[in-house]
């Protein structure tokens, strides 16, 4: 063990550290985002996550969930949301008690001018080479996946979870994986976090699909 090994704090601890520094400027994007749509952050976010549902709608508990906040929080924002015609709510014809939330036209359009502002955090991970942006990217879907399988998180739709993710299937280091809905290939730069016509498979086809995307991603090329 070296000094630095004895004086430094546990790796994975300045790596949460550096990453609430990049989620300040993020949250600080995405209050200027929210006030350029005239809504708080909340509002913002469960717009953009009724938005990604689409035609088929989703519930309440859906939104508290996968935004981590009080069932009665979810329900003032979804509220606003309704106030402001950005959001419908119709009863869910599989239960009467419930309802399902659907984004108006209005609704789409706001979350996506949201969405696609100016961002400095896109333009700081555009610095990095595609190569590192693409391990990047597996390494953030990795700690996703952990964080869901931990339930400290709401699933995700992942490429990486879904029934029709085949991965390393082909040869073509560009286009290693395999999507059977669409019957194409696909690379690791093309993984998806939030995936609308994702289907979530089995657990057993779940677990032997990573093993094998963490097997093939780890070994070296051409072994």
């Amino acid at each position: 063990m070296t000094p630095f090994d004895a004086l430094s704090t546990p790796l994975p601890r300045r790596l949460r550290e550096g990453l609430d520094r990049i989620g300040a400027a993020m949250r600080s994007e995405r209050w200027s985002a929210a006030e350029g749509a005239a809504l708080t952050p909340t509002q913002l976010d469960a717009l953009a996550f009724v938005a990604g549902r689409g035609d088929k709608g989703v519930r309440l508990r859906a939104v508290a969930d996968h935004l981590a906040v009080s069932q009665p929080t979810a329900t003032d924002s979804v509220a606003a949301l309704v106030r402001k015609a950005l959001v419908t709510k119709t009863p869910d014809p599989e239960d009467a008690r419930a309802v399902l939330l659907r984004a108006t036209a209005a609704g789409r359009e706001a979350s996506f001018a949201a969405q696609t502002e100016d961002s400095s955090i896109e333009r700081a991970l555009a610095t990095l080479p595609p190569p590192e942006q693409e391990e990047l990217l597996r390494l953030v879907i990795k700690t996703i996946r952990a964080l869901q399988e931990a339930k400290a998180i709401a699933p995700q739709r992942l490429c990486v979870d879904c029934r029709h993710f085949r991965p390393f299937l082909h040869e073509d280091a560009e286009l290693p994986h395999h999507c059977a809905l669409v019957d194409a290939a696909f690379g690791g730069r093309h993984l998806r976090l939030d995936c609308p016509e994702q289907e979530e498979a089995p657990q057993a086809q779940r677990d032997a699909a990573w093993t094998e995307f963490l097997r093939a991603a780890a070994a070296p090329p051409g072994g």
